[in-house]
């Protein structure tokens, strides 16, 4: 299409302005070809009539959904206001000082500290492709650290940019950015040895301007060296030009170099006191700017960070002090005082104090530098001539002399630093970081402006190049035919500077020529340049300057001064002095060296991309001019054989204002840096670029539906576009983008905006239409309403007379009086029947409550005497298994007494050896003792004599005192007489009071009176506790005569057992006669089943008929026909009364499950009972087997028979016990038989009562008829009384509950006796166990019998104790086999969890149980270090880690539960009791095994971490899952990574795969649930803190569209922990900042309410965080609004109040604090069994 086609109403363009350089204007009327005016309406309203030029129309604007892009050539128009209004709205509305412009960083400097910059800001950047990101300094080193990995290859940063725009800082972050993501695995702290070069640099190299308050006064190219593993090894500066002029001369409110200010703020400090400082403006070269201090800078703790530095990079004291001895001696030689001497001769005090110290600091002799400093040395071919020098001339050669000392220091300490940053290994690849000056043009332009903008030329070609490939490599790599693009070439320019018979080659020659001058110079370029060269100019006004037409702009140069700044030239004699120094720097500073090879000459090879005019070395090898040309040619060769990145910085203001836009000042520097360039030279070709699926997803709109349904979609895109464009020049297809002409996209956004505005129209249309004519129906039917009431009483009006109201009052009174009748009968009729039917009702109900109540007392006294029963043989079958239990325990106490005799015996025997040997001992001790006591006396005697001595002196000391006693009792009389006088004027005062006290004190008396009352009343209530008392302590006493009589008899019992001795063997041989019974017994219990289980089956039969009989009985359809709606609806209410017989068929499902399931319980009881048998039965054959072996054979037979007539007294309560049991048996039989009579009995009444039932259902179904017959007839005459019908309803209603009632008695009957049917089942059960227990204990008879008889007795069966025995030698092989090798797949799959920590744990106990520490010490460090080494090998397996965590806790809780402390055994069962440690206590090794599971864990959780980490931020930011929400923009050339399409991407669902995989990874380890969950809410606050990171820093993604989709991956979160049930664990508190920031981005940003309600619900987002959403808020579509920097405003003053954090980032290294739960093992380490898979065959069970 015609670009005049674009110029339509509505459309904006951007005017010149004087103030704003562009102004934006609306189109008031549509622009036609050939029009001379353009109708404009600006912003303020004002309408303008703005004469164009056909051919050069003003630029349009860009939509608003394309202004503030992170990329300036994502827009439609590029241009310079377009690229301008970008800026602003970024930098001073959304806060963001970043943007891209192709492959340019712009940089503006926000004069303020912002949280950008931190250690999270560098990780969340780390890894990332440029274009997922928002614009960032890090950005940029990140994509230069990436190539260089990926590619091998060089990289440059290149950062330009006037004084004050921040490159230094921007150069730092770079620089900071490579030492964190790249750190070193060595200690020798490389990156921070190259951070630490940037202070020193700083220091010497930096100075206050009236631009910068830190400006850099030299450009750095620092090389930072990587290894083959990317990680720096090195680095290597190189510096160009330093401002060496302003070590002597300084503007006004500028500074001299900040390490002056620094040594002269810290010149009192007793190091520095030798330098003899003082503050700078004692100083001629520190006090010419006229302001010494800067404001907020502490110069005095700068120098103390510079020495900090200093010795980071390792420099010792000595070289500090060296540096500072030379800086402060150039500041005395500035106070060095010259005096003139006529006009041609200058001299200088030899008492100048300054110069005395400037010697004294450099080594040199006063005398002569006070010489040569006035005086100069003219050799000639014939003699040398002394020439005096003027006091100019004279302080021209001082201030050269300091100037050259100062260069000398900088170059020597940037050697050293490069010395300190040397690397010994291979240099891999290198990045490196430029920083320097950009274009400079001021008032007075001299040789620095003039050699900064012939490098900026040099850069700016370089630049140029770059982009034209690129461009270039981008149309090859799309196959699109690729056009020339003309492009400004500044080679002329640099051509006029460095060509043969250039500016420098003449200026170099001029300084050859011994009485070369400035002005001669100048005329040369004159007569060379002028009229011949269109870019060199002569001023109209000046014969001292001239003209060059830069890149960026003219610049007029003052010649003055250009020879003396070229040459850089020091007296000789000087020179001469200096070099004969005794300070070794100063003597070094001037030897005379070649000069040596740059350091970068033999660590990089490079080769140009471009050849390059080589720079003549023969003659100007020491000019300045051609230094800088050399280093410059390296540097351009250095960067050529890079890939570079730019970064542009841009000064906002001059003033130096936070965020505040100076339009003038950044379209002159983006003019300069060559941001303008590129984007002319992309607007010349296709600079807007999509992908076939963003312009398919965006414009879908604007499809036809049959372009739709095209499965292509590049076909799609390209009909599409041939619809719309019809000019096919516009637009060029690639291989996978589009490419647009400038204006294009925006053509497309009004058309898609269009489009979109005819659909909202169409949808308000009939919104709107429905609207209307909803109100206007509701109108005309109030209208209608209205007149209806109108004629209506207008017709009764004209109708109303005397005689029809008359007629209408008789009529209505003879009404009432009929009504009334009939009303009345009814109520008659009604009132009737219903007191028939309460009547029959409520004597049903008496009757069926009497029948009840009888029966329930029937059944009280049935079961008080069968509970009786059972509590009788209850107690006599425990208290016959006490005194077997108690005769047991009493025959084990006889024997353990004879084996404490035994050892005391042995024991006594041992103590008689040991007193023989104390005696002997003792003798000894006595005779040394009384040797002692000789020696004591002699002692006494001595301390006598001095007791003697010290009574003497203190009977001197007495009499002192007595004296002194003796004047004390006289001072004593005195003061009892004072006391006396005052007493009887006391006495006086007494009387009074008595008086008063009287009165109070018959009050106390009555008072008294009640209290004794009181007290006797409690004293006889008292004595009546005490009598009670005393009766119970009789009991008590009586209790205590009956518990000794007790006593008694078990002790003629005790002596009885010893005469059943003799009678054991006999009675011996009747144990087979005993078993032959009780096989009786038992085929007896069987038929006894049988017989139960037929009556069973009857019962079951009989039900079943009653079911029958209940089913043919109720016929359902004839009792829904005869019941009314009403009544049916009643009945639903209450429960479907009418279908209660259905519960008998569930009430017999359910008995015949519970006899079912009663009798497997009681099988497994059963069972568990004859396991228990079995295991005491093997203890006591343990027990046999330690007393045999401790006693020889003989007593052990002895003790053997006394135990076995013990135990022979059984036998006989046996024989009793037996036939009780079968007469409890045929007891039993008879009261079954019983039970089933009963049961038939009551089944039958059952039945006949509900026949019954039946029949009174009947007659209450016919009055039912009846009345429903009554109410049809009378329905139309009785429609106002339906209220009393209702209640007759109800008490229908009632009729049916009582039913019910019976229904359910029914049910409680048969429950009741199928609740005694189960008493009599556990009755059986009871005997069948005792059954058995007899059975087993004639087993252990017989057992013990034979045993007896024989001496050598075999061993009992085998019991585990829950030991694995192992010995020392296979230690090794265990923890290989167990730990090492081990794959937990097969084990989590197939066995317990934690189970190699139970098998560990026995082995534990095997080493407890023989007492062997070094045994278990051994074992245990094993352990550790098994499970240390298993870890260290497996980092990254997840499974693994997951594994041994799980393992670890298990057998740290094993140590716990089993350690034998009371807080670990209170879940334990008693035989878990008995396998507790007994000989070690193991503590400290469950400290250090908790501190090894908490390390597993942290490893654990990084594990997960990186695994889910790439997953988050596609699946919860860039995966769309809503439909419709589709947000995709332009995105310029930096394009993102992800695609639309691509079908590898992560989804929502990898986020919750994920999640799924690490909880049943988790959960099928056996991993403790309290971990689980922890776990769980790490991996939660990881998702929202690393989801929210991602959305401070990706601008794109800050849209209301982009908060649905989180609140939607939320609820995702949400749902899958109420899946895992895991909505208790605070895993969803942590993703409540992410929540509130999508709430943020949806709700309303406009009013003060809102502000408001986003102050009060986002509690968790701190002040920043809550800013940067709203400055980077991004509308998708047109119809979305910007917030509004008056809001952003009012939200950040309601912020102020709080005190939270002012990081913007979360820190997603932030990790929980862990607990480990105590947790008990269930499992029976008896139990526990060895899997063959674990290769453990070595191990055996105890």
């Amino acid at each position: 299409m015609a670009v005049a086609e674009l110029y339509t109403k509505y459309n904006r363009v951007w005017i010149p302005d004087s103030e704003e350089v562009w102004k934006s204007a609306e189109i008031a009327k549509d622009y036609r070809v050939g029009d001379k005016v353009l109708q404009l309406l600006l912003e303020d309203g004002t309408e303008l009539d703005y004469s164009v030029d056909p051919e050069c129309l003003p630029p349009l604007r860009n939509p608003d959904i394309l202004v503030g892009e992170n990329d300036l050539t994502a827009l439609s128009y590029l241009h310079e206001p377009a690229v301008l209004h970008n800026l602003r709205i970024r930098f001073a509305e959304s806060k963001l000082i970043y943007t891209y412009s192709g492959i340019i960083l712009v940089a503006m400097n926000p004069y303020k500290q912002l949280p950008i910059y931190g250690d999270a800001i560098i990780h969340a950047y780390s890894g990332q492709n440029m274009g997922d990101m928002d614009p960032h300094i890090f950005a940029v080193a990140e994509e230069a650290y990436k190539q260089m990995a990926r590619n091998n290859k060089n990289q440059s940063i290149i950062v330009s940019g006037e004084s004050g725009a921040g490159k230094t800082v921007s150069a730092r972050y770079a620089m900071r950015y490579f030492a964190t993501v790249s750190k070193s695995s060595s200690n020798a702290h490389v990156e921070d040895k190259v951070l630490a070069s940037n202070p020193i640099t700083e220091a010497v190299g930096n100075a206050k301007t009236t631009r910068n308050d830190n400006s850099s006064r030299f450009g750095k190219y620092t090389e930072i060296s990587f290894d083959e593993r990317n990680q720096i090894i090195g680095a290597n500066m190189r510096t160009y030009l330093l401002e060496k002029s302003r070590v002597v001369f300084q503007s006004e409110n500028e500074r001299n170099y900040h390490i002056f200010y620094q040594l002269c703020a810290s010149a009192q400090q007793s190091e520095f006191k030798h330098l003899k400082l003082g503050s700078a403006e004692e100083f001629n070269y520190t006090r010419m700017g006229g302001s010494t201090v800067l404001e907020g800078v502490n110069d005095r703790a700068d120098m103390i960070e510079t020495q900090k530095t200093f010795a980071l990079l390792g420099f010792k004291e000595d070289f500090q002090m060296d540096v500072f001895k030379v800086l402060a001696a150039i500041l005395h030689l500035g106070n060095v005082q010259i005096t003139a001497v006529g006009h041609e001769r200058s001299v200088i005090n030899e008492d100048d104090g300054h110069l005395e110290v400037f010697c004294e600091l450099l080594g040199l002799e006063s005398g002569r530098v006070a010489q040569w400093l006035c005086n100069r040395k003219i050799v000639t071919t014939s003699e040398t001539v002394v020439k005096p020098m003027t006091r100019p001339q004279a302080v021209n050669a001082r201030d050269a002399l300091a100037k050259k000392i100062y260069a000398h220091l900088f170059d020597f300490i940037v050697e050293r630093i490069n010395q300190a940053l040397h690397f010994s290994g291979k240099q891999h690849t290198f990045i490196g970081v430029l920083d320097i000056y950009g274009f400079e043009t001021f008032e007075v332009n001299s040789f620095e402006q003039f050699c900064i903008n012939y490098a900026n030329e040099k850069l700016q070609q370089q630049f140029n190049l770059h982009v034209f490939k690129l461009e270039q490599e981008e149309y090859m790599k799309e196959d699109i035919p690729w056009t020339l693009i003309d492009f400004y070439d500044n080679q002329p320019v640099i051509d006029l500077i460095e060509a043969k018979m250039g500016i420098l080659e003449l200026l170099d020659e001029e300084c050859l020529l011994p009485h070369g001058t400035d002005e001669n110079w100048l005329q040369k370029l004159y007569n060379n340049f002028v009229n011949k060269n269109s870019l060199f100019e002569k001023p109209r006004m000046s014969n001292t300057s001239f003209i060059i037409q830069h890149f960026a702009d003219k610049v007029e140069y003052k010649c003055e001064g250009f020879l003396e700044k070229n040459r850089d030239t020091v007296y000789d004699m000087l020179v001469e002095i200096l070099r004969a120094s005794k300070f070794h720097l100063c003597a070094n500073f001037f030897q005379e060296n070649p000069v040596p090879s740059s350091p970068f000459g033999s660590a990089i090879t490079v080769k140009s991309a471009k050849p390059v005019i080589k720079p003549n070395n023969k003659h100007f090898r020491s000019t300045v001019g051609s230094k800088f040309r050399s280093s410059l040619y390296l540097l351009m060769e250095t960067l050529n054989a890079t890939t570079p990145h730019y970064v542009r910085c841009i000064k906002p203001n001059d003033e130096k204002l936070p965020f505040e836009f100076d339009s003038k000042r950044i379209v002159q520097q983006l003019r300069a840096c060559g941001v303008l360039e590129t984007i002319r030279i992309s607007a010349q070709s296709y600079p807007s670029r999509w992908t076939y699926i963003e312009f398919y997803s965006r414009y879908g709109v604007l499809m036809t539906k049959q372009e739709l349904s095209f499965s292509d979609k590049k076909e799609v895109c390209k009909v599409v576009l041939h619809r719309l464009i019809q000019d096919s020049n516009q637009y060029q297809f690639g291989k996978t983008k589009i490419f647009f002409r400038a204006g294009q996209v925006a053509y497309l956004e009004k058309l898609r905006l269009d489009k979109l505005r005819q659909g909202c129209i169409v949808i308000q249309k009939h919104v709107r239409g429905w609207l209307q004519r909803k109100k206007f129906l509701r109108e005309r039917r109030a209208a209608e309403i209205i007149q209806q009431y109108f004629r209506g009483q207008k017709t009764v009006r004209k109708a109303v007379t005397a005689t029809a109201l008359k007629e209408a009052w008789a009529a209505i009174v003879i009404q009432k009086y009929c009504r009334a009748y009939l009303v009345r009968n009814l109520y008659q009729l009604i009132r009737v029947a219903t007191i028939t039917i309460q009547a029959y009702t409520r004597g049903f109900l008496a009757r069926r409550r009497y029948q009840k109540m009888l029966k329930e007392h029937k059944a009280v006294i049935l079961q008080k005497y069968a509970r009786a029963w059972l509590a009788r043989r209850r107690f006599q079958n425990i208290r016959r298994f006490v005194l077997n239990i108690q005769l047991t325990y009493r025959v084990q106490r006889l024997q353990k007494k004879l084996e404490d005799q035994n050892k005391e015996n042995h024991g006594l025997v041992e103590k008689l050896t040991c007193l023989a040997a104390l005696r002997a001992s003792d003798v000894e001790k006595i005779q040394k003792l009384e040797s002692e006591l000789d020696r004591a006396a002699t002692h006494r005697q001595n301390y006598e004599e001095k007791g003697m001595r010290y009574r003497a002196s203190v009977e001197e000391k007495l009499a002192k005192l007595q004296k002194h006693n003796s004047e004390l009792e006289i001072q004593k009389e005195q003061i009892q007489q004072k006391l006396q006088e005052k007493t009887e004027e006391l006495k006086e005062k007494m009387d009074n009071l008595t008086k008063q006290l009287f009165d109070d004190v018959q009050k106390e008396e009555q008072q008294r009176i009640l209290l004794e009352k009181s007290f006797e009343l409690k004293t006889q209530d008292y004595e009546k506790q005490i009598r009670s008392l005393r009766e119970e302590i009789k009991a008590l006493k009586d209790e205590k005569m009956q518990l000794q009589r007790q006593l008694e008899e078990e002790r003629v019992t005790s002596d009885g057992l010893k005469g059943e001795v003799a009678r054991l063997s006999k009675q011996a041989k009747t144990i087979s006669e005993f078993e032959k019974e009780i096989e009786l017994l038992q085929t007896q219990k069987i038929d006894v089943e049988k017989h139960v289980q037929s009556q069973k089956r009857e019962m079951r039969e009989k039900m079943s008929e009653i079911t029958r009989q209940l089913l043919e009985s109720y016929d359902i359809e004839d009792v829904r026909n005869r019941l009314s709606l009403e009544d049916l609806e009643h009945l639903n209410e209450d429960g479907e009364l009418w279908f209660a017989y259905e519960g008998l068929k569930k009430a017999t499902r359910v008995l015949e499950n519970h006899f079912q399931s009663q009798k497997d319980c009681y099988e497994k009881e059963i069972e568990a009972l004859n396991f228990k048998v079995v295991h005491l039965s093997q203890e006591i054959n343990h027990l046999q087997k330690l007393f045999r072996e401790e006693n020889d054979i003989n007593e052990s037979i002895r003790h053997e028979v006394t135990r076995l007539t013990s135990e022979n007294m059984m036998i006989p309560d046996f024989k009793q016990q037996i036939s009780e049991l079968e007469k409890q048996k045929q007891d039993l039989e008879i009261r079954l038989n019983e039970q089933t009579e009963t049961m038939k009995g009551k089944l039958e009444e059952l039945s006949n009562q509900l026949n019954h039932n039946q029949e009174e259902e009947g007659t209450q179904r016919k009055t039912i008829e009846a009345q429903n017959e009554i109410h049809t007839k009378e329905k139309e005459k009785l429609m106002d009384k339906i209220q009393e019908m209702q209640e007759a309803s109800e008490h229908l209603r009632k009729q049916f509950e009582t039913e019910n009632e019976v229904k359910s008695s029914f049910r409680q009957e048969a429950s009741r006796l199928t609740m005694e049917k189960r008493d009599l089942e556990e009755e059986l059960d009871m005997k069948e166990r005792v059954i058995k227990k007899l059975q087993d204990q004639v087993k252990t008879l017989t057992k013990t019998i034979e045993k007896a008889n024989d001496v050598h007795l075999s061993s009992g069966p085998k019991e585990y104790l829950g030991m694995l025995e192992y010995k020392r030698e296979d230690e090794a092989k265990l923890i290989q086999n167990l730990i090492l090798d081990l794959k937990p797949r097969g084990v989590v799959v197939n066995m317990i969890p934690g189970l190699p920590a139970h098998i560990l744990f026995m082995c534990v106990r095997y080493a407890d149980s023989l007492n062997d520490a070094d045994m278990l010490k051994s074992l245990m460090n094993s352990t550790i270090s098994g499970i240390k080494q298993v870890v260290k090998e497996h980092l990254e397996d997840f499974e693994m880690l997951s594994f041994w965590l799980s393992n670890t806790c298990h057998f740290l809780n094993c140590l716990k539960q089993y350690s034998g402390e009371e807080e670990f055994m209170k879940h334990n069962s008693p035989h878990q009791n008995k396998n507790c440690l007994n000989n070690f206590d193991l503590s400290e090794y469950r400290q250090i095994l908790s501190d090894v599971a908490i390390r597993i864990y942290h490893q654990f959780i990084i594990v997960m971490e990186n695994n889910i980490q790439p997953i988050i931020v596609p699946g919860m930011l860039e995966y769309e899952s809503l439909q419709g929400i589709s947000g995709l923009k332009p995105t310029g050339f930096r394009k993102r990574s992800s695609s639309i399409d691509d079908t590898d991407a992560y989804t929502m669902t990898s986020v919750l795969q994920q999640l799924s995989y690490f909880y049943s990874t988790m959960c099928q380890n056996g991993l403790d649930p309290e971990i689980v969950r922890q776990a769980v809410k790490q991996l939660f606050f990881l998702i929202g803190a690393v989801t929210l990171n991602s959305l401070f820093l990706r601008k794109d993604m800050c849209s209301c569209r982009k908060g649905m989709q989180i609140r939607c991956n939320i609820s995702y979160l949400e749902e899958w922990l109420k899946d895992k049930n895991l909505q208790n664990n605070l895993a969803k508190e942590t993703l409540e900042p992410l929540s509130q920031a999508a709430w943020l981005l949806q709700v309303k940003k406009t009013t003060d309410s809102d502000a408001k309600e986003i102050y009060e619900r986002c509690t968790s987002l701190s002040a920043v965080q809550i800013i940067k959403i709203l400055n980077s808020y991004t509308p998708i579509d047109d119809f979305e609004k910007r917030v509004t920097p008056s809001f952003v405003r009012k939200v950040q003053a309601l912020l102020n109040s709080r005190e939270d954090s002012s990081h913007l980032m979360l820190d997603t290294k932030y990790l929980f604090q862990v607990t480990f739960p105590f947790t008990p093992s269930p499992h029976a380490l008896e139990m526990i069994q060895i899997p063959s898979s674990f290769k453990l065959g070595f191990l055996n069970r105890l």
